[in-house]
C-alpha cells in the first residue's frame, strides 16, 4: 500500500507540472499583450504635411523634414510695369511703350492731332491694348528750368487726358529729347526734316527710357536699403 500511494502521488505531481507548463506560455503572451502598447504601423501613401516618406525594410515610415519656403513675390511684383510715354506737341503726339520688365522703351506710333476727343480715343485704344498703368509725359521746361507757354499747354492737355482715362501721370524733363532724336536719325543717315513723325516717336521713347532708368535705380536703392 505504501508503494501504490507513493506512485499515485508521483502521477498527480507530474500531471500538475504538465498542466502548469502547458498554461504558462499562453498566459505569458496575454500578459505581454496587456502591458505592451499597440504600435500603429504607418501605411504607404501620401505622408502628412511636413513629413517625407522613408523606407526601412518593407515598411514606410515618415521622417520630419524642413520644407522650403516658397519665394515671396512682393519684391519682384514691383519690378513689372506697363507705362506709356507721350511726347505732346502742337501738331503731333509721339507715343512709346515698354515691355513689362521695364527695361527698354520703343516707339509705337505718332498721332496726328485733330481734336481732343479724337486724340483721346486713339490713346485710349493703346491704353486698353497694352493694359497701361501710368502715363509718362515729357514736359518741355525752359533752359532756365521754368515752365513756359508750351509746358503749360502740355500740362493742361495731360490733366484732361488723365482725368478721362483715369490714369496717374508722371512728368519727365524733355528739354533735349527732340535734339537727341534728330541726332539719332542723322546717325542712321535719315533726314530729320523728312521724318517728323519718326522724330516724335523717338523723342517719346527717350522720355519713357529716362523714366524707366530712374525708376529702376530707385528700386535698386530701396532693395539695398531694405536688405
Amino acid at each position: 500500500m505504501g508503494f501504490e500511494q507513493g506512485q499515485a502521488h508521483k502521477d498527480i505531481t507530474e500531471q500538475l507540472d504538465k498542466g502548469i507548463q502547458g498554461q504558462s506560455l499562453p498566459h505569458s503572451r496575454q500578459v505581454l499583450q496587456r502591458e505592451e502598447p499597440q504600435r500603429q504601423i504607418p501605411t504607404e501613401g501620401n505622408p502628412p504635411a511636413g513629413l517625407a516618406p522613408q523606407r526601412t525594410g518593407s515598411l514606410a515610415c515618415h521622417v520630419p523634414v524642413c520644407l522650403p519656403t516658397p519665394p515671396t513675390q512682393e519684391k519682384s511684383s514691383h519690378q513689372f510695369v506697363c507705362a506709356l510715354g507721350l511726347d505732346v506737341g502742337r501738331k503731333r503726339i509721339g507715343v512709346a511703350g515698354c515691355d513689362r520688365t521695364g527695361l527698354i522703351a520703343t516707339g509705337i506710333t505718332t498721332i496726328e492731332r485733330t481734336s481732343f476727343d479724337r486724340d483721346v480715343e486713339q490713346i485710349r485704344q493703346l491704353v486698353n491694348q497694352r493694359q497701361i498703368q501710368v502715363l509718362i509725359v515729357g514736359l518741355p521746361y525752359s533752359m532756365d528750368g521754368s515752365l513756359g507757354f508750351q509746358a503749360r499747354q502740355v500740362q493742361k492737355f495731360t490733366t484732361r487726358l488723365a482725368k478721362v482715362l483715369k490714369l496717374p501721370v508722371e512728368y519727365v524733363d524733355e528739354r533735349l529729347t527732340s535734339f537727341q532724336a534728330e541726332q539719332m536719325l542723322i546717325a542712321e543717315n535719315r533726314s530729320p526734316s523728312r521724318h517728323k513723325q519718326l522724330i516724335d516717336r523717338k523723342a517719346a521713347s527717350i522720355i519713357l527710357q529716362q523714366w524707366l532708368d530712374t525708376r529702376r535705380s530707385r528700386l535698386k536703392s530701396t532693395l539695398v536699403s531694405a536688405d
